[in-house]
């Protein structure tokens, strides 16, 4: 029984694992996302200020949950977490603005929003677990 549940207990360090990169490539893919549908929207001039904020803040969101892996403590951990949520809700800030001013970018900010806001739950709910809300 106890080979049994070590076993249990290494696969779901694995899996936790996976996951964590995977999570690594969804939140870079979502930078590159960002940045490709920015350039489409650079000869826009009166949006130039929203689009600099769009890219700022999504990809601060992938920086963030790249630099937590780097930490020297589970506060530090936490804090790059934090930031990285904020991140995300200033990006869903300015995916609205676009969509909502942009008809012609309306359905692909709608695209990004849904995947931030996915990410952002996801960010969300690791917060919640580090702090032992969860």
């Amino acid at each position: 029984m106890q080979k049994s549940k070590v076993k249990m207990q290494n696969e779901k360090a694995k899996s936790k694992k996976e996951f964590k990169k995977e999570f690594n490539r969804r939140v870079i893919r979502f930078s590159l996302q960002v940045l490709k549908f920015c350039e489409k929207m650079k000869g826009k001039r009166m949006i130039w200020p929203i689009i600099d904020q769009l890219v700022r803040s999504a990809t601060s969101i992938g920086a963030n949950v790249i630099e937590a892996r780097s930490s020297s403590s589970k506060r530090d951990y936490l804090r790059f977490f934090e930031i990285a949520l904020k991140s995300a809700n200033e990006t869903k800030y300015w995916l609205i603005l676009v969509k909502e001013s942009q008809p012609e970018f309306k359905l692909e900010a709608e695209q990004l929003l849904k995947e931030v806001d996915e990410i952002s739950r996801i960010i969300g709910a690791s917060i919640l677990t580090l702090k032992g809300k969860k």
